[in-house]
């Protein structure tokens, strides 16, 4: 590992550059990931442009940071395989809540976790935070075994939540004391 601190073995985070907009796009209207996104309409090419030319890159005016996720392990140039966010940003009570999307061909690699423990070393490190939660749906059995094994405890559960087209599903909140 190097000393960046948005650097791990195989990973490295980086801000978003509007090369990424086609992956941005791909990620974004896919209706598969819509119900753990809490979208639900698609986004147009300028809409995303507009995001990436204009976004903030300051998490303390934006309340919001979205990184990208490149593998740098023996590829070159690096390949961007998704995206990690930190949202709903609270410099009072120095929480921030965190999401992950992985590109399905490099999913069950070990990447997401790689991405969350370099999200979570910039949180403690450099944002000073206290914690960080998420949200995941019941029956998101991947998401859940992967925060819980880093540390995050689930601590509410809301019923009947998300509106799943032919019923409800509940939905975990996790969370995680730096």
């Amino acid at each position: 590992m190097t000393n960046d601190l948005l650097t791990g073995k195989k990973l490295k985070l980086r801000a978003v550059e509007p090369s990424d907009i086609d992956l941005l796009l791909e990620c974004e209207n896919n209706t598969s990931i819509w119900k753990v996104s809490n979208t639900v309409t698609p986004y147009s090419r300028f809409e995303l442009e507009e995001y990436v030319l204009n976004a903030k890159r300051d998490i303390f005016s934006a309340r919001q940071l979205r990184l990208m996720i490149d593998r740098i392990d023996g590829v070159d140039p690096p390949v961007t395989i998704g995206t990690i966010d930190l949202y709903d940003f609270d410099p009072v009570h120095l929480r921030a809540g965190i999401g992950i999307m992985i590109a399905e061909e490099f999913r069950e690699q070990g990447h997401a976790a790689e991405a969350l423990k370099i999200l979570i070393r910039y949180a403690v490190d450099s944002l000073l935070l206290h914690q960080l939660f998420c949200h995941i749906s019941s029956d998101n059995q991947i998401s859940i075994r992967l925060f819980e094994s880093l540390g995050f405890i689930r601590c509410g559960e809301k019923k009947e939540w998300l509106n799943i087209g032919d019923g409800w599903m509940d939905e975990y909140m996790y969370q995680l004391i730096l």
